[in-house]
């Protein structure tokens, strides 16, 4: 795995051809049990590397699009899986937990709901261990096609933009947001709250 901006925060990736940008998974390696965030498939590499830092306790998926190999590794290595409350009659299994807006995956990591995507209720996830340097994480609706510079799913494949564009403003509330580790594309390490600002 690589590592991100923190001593304790690591990403996978594999590169779409389709779209020509890297899906990225996110683990937070905690002392209480570490959080993987929409985990993509292990190469051996990966795997050994997670399980010398304590493996992992809690899967996070952000909406049903973003499945990927959690219900896989959930079982492997025993963690909990956690999804979206709002995709829960409709979601491709079943999670341990279900989470809505505000409530915490555990303490210092919170969701958020986000409206006007193409899944109902697609989680985001604030960090905030750190007040002065939150990190925001996101699944599909927040994304990065090329580096430093954020972006929103196109129009298309958005059910409803105002509503996109309002969730985004809500995030806005929370002014030390310095990075976004999005779930497509380039993260941001920096100035993660003025590239929101420039989106809406």
């Amino acid at each position: 795995m690589k590592l991100l901006q923190r001593d304790d925060l690591y990403a996978w990736s594999v590169f779409d051809a389709a779209r020509n940008i890297d899906f990225n998974s996110y683990a937070w390696i905690r002392p209480d049990g570490n959080v993987l965030v929409d985990p993509l498939e292990m190469s051996t590499h990966d795997r050994a590397h997670l399980a010398s830092l304590g493996g992992a306790k809690t899967i996070v998926i952000t909406n049903s699009d973003h499945t990927r190999s959690a219900a896989t590794l959930a079982k492997e290595l025993g963690a909990e899986l956690v999804g979206p409350a709002a995709e829960k009659e409709s979601f491709p299994f079943v999670c341990d937990r279900w989470l809505s807006d505000g409530q915490e995956v555990v303490p210092h990591l919170r969701a958020f709901e986000l409206a006007g995507s193409k899944t109902k209720g697609e989680l985001c996830l604030l960090l905030e261990d750190h007040p002065n340097e939150l990190v925001l994480i996101t699944g599909d609706l927040i994304r990065a096609h090329r580096a430093g510079a954020l972006t929103l799913l196109p129009d298309a494949k958005l059910s409803d933009r105002a509503a996109a564009v309002t969730s985004v403003k809500r995030l806005l509330e929370h002014r030390n947001i310095h990075a976004v580790l999005v779930g497509d594309g380039w993260p941001v390490f920096q100035d993660g709250h003025r590239q929101l600002a420039r989106l809406v």
